[in-house]
Formats: structure tokens, C-alpha cells, sequence
């Protein structure tokens, strides 16, 4: 671990704050969106006072001393104040963890009528039960003064969750975001058998702990509390909270119904948020609540709140992945006896298909995409270049080498970098295919230490590092349409949807020199291309079905798609789901893509040839948002200069292997 550097305070700018943290998932952490919730709120707090934040993760021990020593003005955040007197001082309390008690769904069990308020009387009603915490975590002083309780103590939650799930303790008590990444990421066949109690006994302030040998500490907290008593004023905190999809429901008001609606933060999203004012003038009383969220983040907290029972949500958006698997397991209100205006029959039949169970729809589409591979006309007929209908991979690299000009502003390449199952691994996948590589073999074995995965990986890493933009591992699906509109990349494989955005002057400086062509293939032409689904769907946790289903069938109808056209113009209606959006002249005239996008979704299949698992881009179990989100990490590095390719594969073979014998798929 390098030592913690840093320049003596008077050759940094005035107002320049120095502070360490340890990470704290899902609440920070260095691979988080903007370093995670709590790094946020922070930052903008100083900012709020005119101050620069500089702030650097250690382990917890290392960094609880550098700060202690002064050798950075705080440490965040903290949450035990007792431990932590001697050497700091605590600013004013933010939002903190939503620490409970999760149990498992088959025991009967819920609180006394009169617990809410009266943690310790609700434990000591409970002291016949066996709870298992974190060594040397403080849950709350209720938790610390019941000794009462018959305690069993491990030194990581997710041992707590393996004894929780054995039946070896009957509560765990634990954060409830906290307890849902570990299931997502590390214990998926959990997911579904958990609930926590309700509400949450042991809800906790985050403060920044202020070293008391750091100079100015005394002003630096005082500022750092006037900032945030501002962003508190503003209403910032809770729209920070939302971004990072940490905050809870909202009571209704008398007379108003609330819908809560979670959904991805792309541009199709947006605009369905924009317009969704006409839903509710149409619905007088209505009030929608958004969770507008980055793509991990938003697949994270959907699956928190299935995981848990916790009925958050009133719409989720879903796709082809979920939408069979989440109704096989109950958990998605069916779309039965859809009105003959909605015109289910108009639904383009893989499109439709993807999102069924057992012959009924569990979801409907928002809008469908296959790949393409998109370029700049005006770069390749100066450079005297010809993009083939049908690039290679070998094509596109030759191109990349020669179109690359970082100096002026241009890449060879763009490509997803984030790491993700719905980010790098979307394309890693589609690339391992057309080299002829799989995830696993008939017997569930991973294979991700074949040549073919190796090929497409070098070759991935080989385009981002040479002609790729800066620190293309933080670059997805959003960034990436950015930079290709800001005119910034030569070339870009990814979604079709983009194509809408792209060609729209409104939204992209090279709309008069997009090109387009099919996604590149290497040796294998099956599975270069996917078929994926953003869909709506209503989670049987809902309290508010009937509305939500009332909006689901608006925001997916050919009226909406009406509405677009209307307000924003031909070109930028949500693409690939309905065929009467097809057979619009005005449609065909104002895209130019359209009749490609359709036949390739027309073409789409989520099943290749000899393998035993659905998905093209990803794999039809339940494990594995767990483990692309491994695999994607390792790549993510690579691309960072951590790892070099065969040690990410060789990892990545391991990691996987084992996950697969912990769900049974493979024996011991």
C-alpha cells in the first residue's frame, strides 16, 4: 500500500480540504459513481463553502491513523463517536446506514405491536432469539446495552449471512443495503428467501470525524457544517441520496396517490420522465416519485429490493434478462387482458418473446436495440478509408490505429469500459462469441481461460489502451454516446438505440457524418450482435398495482410513442418494439437506421447453437449479475494497468468455478 503524499498545506490552493476514507459499500467507495453517496454529499458540502475536497481510500485501520496523526484533516465516515473522542472531532450528522434485522422468509416472526420507537424493549422481547453481528461493530447503543441478548459474533457480515441462511442464527443484524450487494454479488441463490423486519430498528448518522491535530480543524468543521445545513435547506441531500438509490419510500399525502418508479439514467429514460407530466395530468392526485439511476446501480437496487421483500418500487425497469427469470420466481405481476387499444399483437415477436413466461407477458417494452458498429464518414474519406457492411474486428482495429489523433481531439476507438454485466460485459461477450468462445461448457464448467476469450480480451484491452480516450475503465454506455456525439471518436460498437440520439442535430454535432454498419464479427458470425430489452414491469411487492400498471401500459403504448413524435420529433421515438412505429413514412424518413435496426431485431435470438443457457450478452441464471460484475472488475483493472489479461482470466476461471460449485451447478 503506497504511503499516504501529500504536499504541505500552503502549496495547495486556499480551501483545499485533505480526507481518507475507507470503503463502505454501497455507501462509498472508489469504483462508485462519484466515489459513492457519502464522497458526494461531502464534496458538495465544501463546494457549498468554497472549499476543494482531496480525498483518498485506505483501509480502515490506515486510515483511521493517518488522520489521528494529522496527517489529513478527517476521516469518513464514522458512525460510533465513542471509540473516536480521543483523537477527532464530529461534524454535524448526515443520512447514515439503515442498519436491521434480516431473517429468513420461512420464519414466522415480526415485531411487537408497540417496537417502533423502543429499540431496547423490542430486543428484550426478542431475547429468546439467537443474533449474529460483526466483531467490533457498533449497531447502535440499544444493540450495545442488550446483554441480555444471546449474541454470536463473526468477523465479516457475509459469514453472519452463510450462518443466517444454515439457520445456525435466527436474525442478523445488519445494514439493508449492505445485506443486499452481498447477496447480489456474492450469494445470489439468497436472493429471495431473505426479508428483513420492519422498519429498520437501528437507523444511524454518518459524520466526518475532524482530526484534532489537523490545523483550522475548528473552522474546517464549523464550514463544513454551515455547507451542509445549506444543501439540507436546498434539498440537496435527498436528491443525492436518490441519484445513489439509497433513499426510502415516501408516505403518501392525504388525497395524493404516490407511484415510486425506478429507471435507468439514459436519454430515452430522461425524455420518458419529461413527458410523463401528461400521465399525470390524465391522473389528477398523482404524484410520481423517480429513481433515476446509473445502470449498476439501478440493477443493485432493484434486486435490494426483491432480495429483501422490501416493496419499494411501484414500476421497475427491467429487461430480457430479468423479466423470465423474475416471473418464474414470483416476483412480477403479470400483464393479463391487455385493453384491444394497447394492440399487444403490434409488439415485434422477439421483442415480445424475451419478456414472457410460460406464454404470458411479465413485462412490457419500452424500447429494444441490437449492435451496430457506428463511424464517422467524414474521417474515413479523408483518410481514404471504407468501412465493409460487415467489418471484422480486424477491420475495426486497422481502422482505429489509423483514425486515432488524440492531439486533435479525435480517438480511434470508443468502447465500454465501466465494469458491469450491462456495461464492459455486454461487448466482452458478443466479442468472446465471434471468436468462438462461451462462458461455460455442457457441464457448467467456466471457460474463460480459452484462446478464444483470450483473443477477444487482448484485443478489447489492445483498442482501449492504444486508441482509446483517457481512463476508458470509467467510461459506459452514457459516457461513451457523449463522446461520439461531441464528435470525440472515430468509431463506437454498441447499442442501436443510439442511433436515434446520433442522427438527432438536437442532441449530437456529427448527425450529418454518422456512418453505420453491423457489429464486427471475427471467425463466428453468431452472437456478435444482441438482443436486449429495457422494459417495464410491476413487482408483486407493489401496493399500488393497478396504477402502476395503468402507467406501465401508457409509457409503452403507440400513443406515447405519439407523443415523442410530437414533442421531440420522429427521430427520437423510443425504437425496435412495435411494428406500427415501422410502417410510419414519417418514421422511415426521419431515421435512416430504422429498416436496420428492425430487421436486426427481427433476427435477434437470445439462443445460440449448442449451448446450454439463454443470453447472447449475458447468461440466463441467477448468478450471474455476480459474476459479470467479478469479471467485469478484473477487465476494468487491466484496462487501469493493474492486471495484465491472462492473470484477470486466470482469476476470473477461479472466482467463477467456485461461485458455480457454491450454487451447486458444479460438484465439489
Amino acid at each position: 500500500m503506497a504511503l499516504l503524499v501529500w504536499l504541505p498545506g500552503s502549496v495547495f490552493a486556499a480551501g483545499t480540504v485533505r480526507l481518507v476514507a475507507a470503503e463502505m459499500s454501497p455507501y462509498i467507495g472508489p469504483t462508485h459513481a462519484q466515489q459513492g453517496y457519502v464522497a458526494e454529499l461531502v464534496k458538495a458540502a465544501f463546494e457549498r463553502v468554497g472549499y476543494r475536497v482531496d480525498l483518498r481510500f485506505y483501509p480502515l485501520a490506515r486510515a483511521r491513523s493517518l488522520a489521528a496523526a494529522g496527517q489529513a484533516d478527517g476521516l469518513l465516515p464514522v458512525s460510533d463517536s465513542r471509540a473516536l473522542e480521543d483523537d477527532f472531532v464530529l461534524s454535524a450528522p448526515f443520512p447514515g446506514a439503515n442498519g436491521g434485522l434480516l431473517k429468513k422468509r420461512s420464519l414466522n416472526l415480526s415485531y411487537p405491536p408497540d417496537a417502533p420507537g423502543k429499540p431496547l424493549d423490542t430486543l428484550r422481547a426478542m431475547s429468546g432469539l439467537r443474533f449474529g453481528a460483526v466483531r467490533g461493530a457498533s449497531v447502535s447503543a440499544a444493540f450495545d446495552q442488550a446483554d441480555f441478548l444471546k449474541r454470536d459474533y463473526v468477523d465479516s457480515d457475509l459469514q453472519n449471512l452463510d450462518k443466517l441462511a444454515l439457520g445456525r442464527i435466527d436474525l442478523m443484524v445488519v445494514d439493508k443495503f449492505r445485506a443486499s450487494d452481498l447477496m447480489i454479488l456474492h450469494r445470489p441463490h439468497l436472493i429471495g428467501q431473505m426479508e428483513f423486519l420492519r422498519p429498520p430498528l437501528f437507523r444511524s448518522d454518518f459524520h466526518v470525524a475532524f482530526s484534532r491535530k489537523a490545523p483550522n480543524q475548528a473552522k474546517l468543521r464549523a464550514d463544513f457544517n454551515r455547507g451542509l445545513a445549506a444543501l439540507a435547506a436546498e434539498g440537496r441531500i435527498d436528491d443525492i441520496l436518490l441519484r445513489h438509490g439509497l433513499s426510502v419510500r415516501k408516505a403518501a399525502v392525504a388525497g395524493r396517490e404516490v407511484l415510486t418508479i425506478g429507471t435507468v439514467n439514459n436519454p430515452d429514460m430522461l425524455l420518458m420522465r419529461k413527458l410523463s407530466d401528461e400521465f399525470v395530468r390524465q391522473n389528477p392526485g398523482l404524484r410520481i416519485e423517480w429513481r433515476v439511476l446509473d445502470e449498476n446501480s439501478l440493477r443493485t437496487r432493484l434486486m435490494t429490493d426483491l432480495a429483501t421483500a422490501d416493496g419499494q418500487f411501484d414500476v421497475m425497469t427491467i429487461g430480457s434478462y430479468e423479466a423470465p427469470m423474475w416471473a418464474a420466481r414470483g416476483w412480477l405481476a403479470p400483464f393479463d387482458d391487455l385493453p384491444p387499444a394497447y394492440a399487444v399483437d403490434d409488439l415485434l415477436p422477439p421483442v415480445r418473446a424475451s419478456l414472457s413466461y410460460r406464454d404470458r407477458l411479465y413485462a412490457l417494452p419500452f424500447y429494444a436495440e441490437s449492435s451496430m458498429t457506428y463511424y464517422r464518414r467524414d474521417l474515413f474519406q479523408r483518410a481514404g478509408l471504407t468501412m465493409p457492411d460487415q467489418p471484422s474486428w480486424a477491420d475495426i482495429q486497422r481502422f482505429a490505429a489509423t483514425l486515432h489523433d488524440p492531439a486533435a481531439g479525435v480517438y480511434g476507438i470508443c468502447l465500454r469500459g465501466r465494469p458491469g454485466w450491462g456495461e464492459n460485459v455486454t461487448l466482452l461477450t458478443t466479442m468472446a462469441n465471434s471468436f468462438g468462445g462461451r462462458w461455460f461448457d455442457e457441464n457448467w464448467k467456466p471457460e474463460l481461460d480459452s484462446e478464444p476469450w483470450r483473443e477477444a480480451v487482448r484485443l478489447y484491452v489492445d483498442l482501449l489502451q492504444r486508441y482509446g480516450p483517457p481512463d476508458a475503465h470509467l467510461n459506459g454506455f452514457n459516457e461513451s454516446l457523449d463522446l461520439f456525439a461531441r464528435g470525440k471518436c472515430a468509431q463506437w460498437v454498441d447499442a442501436t438505440v443510439a442511433a436515434g440520439m446520433l442522427y438527432n442535430p438536437k442532441t449530437s454535432k456529427v448527425a450529418g457524418q454518422l456512418g453505420y454498419a453491423a457489429a464486427p464479427v471475427a471467425r463466428v458470425r453468431e452472437g456478435s450482435n444482441w438482443l436486449w430489452v429495457w422494459a417495464l414491469a410491476v413487482p408483486d411487492s407493489s401496493p399500488n398495482k393497478a396504477l402502476a400498471r395503468r402507467f406501465v401500459q401508457w409509457a409503452t403504448s403507440s400513443d406515447y410513442v405519439r407523443l415523442v413524435a410530437a414533442r421531440e420529433g420522429w427521430v427520437a421515438v423510443p425504437p425496435g418494439t412495435r411494428q406500427s412505429t415501422y410502417d410510419q413514412a414519417a418514421y422511415l424518413g426521419a431515421a435512416p437506421f430504422a429498416r436496420f435496426v428492425s430487421d436486426a431485431i427481427r433476427r435477434s435470438s437470445n439462443q445460440l447453437p449448442g449451448r446450454n443457457y439463454l443470453g447472447i450478452q449475458w447468461v440466463g441464471i441467477p448468478e450471474f449479475p455476480a459474476i459479470g460484475h467479478g469479471f467485469g472488475s478484473e477487465i476494468a483493472k487491466v484496462l487501469g494497468g493493474e492486471l495484465d489479461v491472462d492473470s484477470a482470466l486466470r482469476k476470473a476461471q477461479a472466482d467463477i468455478a467456485r461461485l458455480m460449485r457454491d450454487s451447486g451447478y458444479l460438484k465439489p
